[in-house]
């Protein structure tokens, strides 16, 4: 069993009810979501937009290891009409982002990961505020 830390944002049409359909999505495809921050209203961050997010991050439970959970989550993003991911600093408004932050196993050791795919733990957080803010809050409610 792993814990994973999932950031979410979107900035296009009805955001709220964007992140709470891929909450749900993630309990039917890929885990428990064990708690869920407030949603945070932001300016988009690496590109220029009329478009503010929302954000927020997610506790989810899961037996997906990290690769297998990155494969289901960009799953969810495409089923919900994201059409391509940010690639080298390319940002651009989106439906829905699922950026995977934090994994631990179940031993609740921090699981570490540097492949072409995916980054554990997540290489930009400690610079975004919309997710560092959300984090921790579901942190300092976890302990």
């Amino acid at each position: 069993m792993y814990t994973y830390y999932i950031g979410l944002g979107s900035n296009l049409g009805d955001t709220r009810e964007h992140l709470l359909r891929a909450v749900e999505l993630m309990n039917q495809r890929i885990g428990q979501v064990t708690a869920l921050s407030t949603f945070h209203e932001t300016e988009p961050w690496g590109f220029c937009s009329a478009h503010r997010f929302l954000n927020a991050v997610c506790c989810v439970e899961s037996t997906c290891p990290p690769l297998e959970m990155l494969r289901e989550t960009q799953q969810i993003e495409q089923l919900m009409g994201r059409k391509e991911k940010s690639v080298d600093g390319a940002y651009h408004d989106r439906i829905i982002d699922l950026d995977l932050l934090l994994c631990f196993d179940e031993s609740r050791q921090e699981v570490t990961l540097d492949t072409p795919q995916l980054k554990l733990p997540h290489p930009l957080m400690k610079q975004r505020d919309f997710v560092m803010n959300p984090l921790r809050e579901l942190m300092e409610y976890a302990e």
